[in-house]
Parts: C-alpha cells; structure tokens; sequence
C-alpha cells in the first residue's frame, strides 16, 4: 500500500442468543469491522484491501469523520466505465460523498428502512463526533430480519398447536 492511512477496526460480531426484535440497535448486528481508508488512497489500494477483506466497500475519512464511502458499485461506473486508472485515481476522485449514517442507538428495523427508501446497501455506524465506529449491510440486517420472522412464526405454531386448557 501506499502512504494512505488504511485501518480496520474491529467491531464486536452480532450476538443474538435473545433473537432480533424491533428494539435492537444495528450496532449490535454489526457483522463485520469497519475498514476506513483516506481521500488520497489509490483505488488500487482500496480496491485490494476490499478484496483481502471480502468486503464491498470502505469508508473514506478526513480528520477521523466519514467523508464518504467507496463500495465496488462505484468501481464499476466510475473507474471502469468511464476507463480511469485505478492506479493514478483516488477514491476521492470517485466515491459516493452523499453519505447517510446511523448513530449507534438506530434500530435495525430503522436502518433497514433508510437503506430501501435511499437504495443503499452499507450504512455506517458513527459515533455523535462522527467518527465511523462500525458499518452495517443490507444482507446482515435482512438475515437478522428472517431470524425474527422464524421465531415469531415457531411462536405462533406452538401456540396454535398447544394441549392444554383453552388448547
């Protein structure tokens, strides 16, 4: 890599022995650490530390806060369609800067929504200075989503089906 400053935080993984409901933050759904990269990162480097990775994006900070995000869809119609080098172009050059984040005490069912209504699939996780603390997918939240629904489906089996006074 380059000078860029390319970190990775580690983020505690998703801990559901209660299951998911409407009240758990995405903080806890958290599925991966977060992986930040500077705006003068080449989109080589970044692209290799998503790949090393394997993961669809990173967030680029200034001074610690999120300045955007750089995820493969960008990669596809900034550097390749547009025939760039990814060798001599920054992320900055080419990354998403609309950025919507959460706070930490965002529910996973609020998170959820903002990522249908904006058609986005990673919302980052901040704390209230701004500074990216986690990222959250689209894919762990509707798996966390499909836990929910099992239980309460199982939950209303054992109630339908119960032996017993009124059963």
């Amino acid at each position: 890599m380059d000078e860029a400053e390319i970190k990775s935080s580690t983020i505690a993984e998703s801990n559901y022995a209660s299951g998911y409901t409407k009240g758990i933050t995405a903080m806890a759904i958290v599925s991966r650490s977060v992986l930040t990269v500077s705006r003068t990162t080449t989109v080589k480097d970044a692209v290799e530390l998503m790949a090393s990775a394997k993961v669809g994006s990173v967030i680029v900070v200034d001074d610690d806060r999120v300045a955007g995000i750089f995820s493969e869809r960008d990669v596809m119609l900034r550097v390749v369609l547009e025939d760039r080098d990814p060798k001599r172009t920054t992320v900055e050059e080419v990354m998403t800067a609309r950025v919507h984040s959460i706070s930490m005490r965002t529910t996973g069912d609020e998170a959820l929504r903002i990522m249908v209504q904006e058609h986005i699939r990673h919302l980052p996780v901040v704390d209230e200075q701004g500074r990216p603390q986690a990222i959250v997918s689209m894919r762990s939240l509707l798996e966390e989503k499909v836990k929910e629904l099992h239980q309460q489906l199982d939950s209303l089996e054992s109630y339908i089906t119960a032996d017993g006074i009124g059963g």
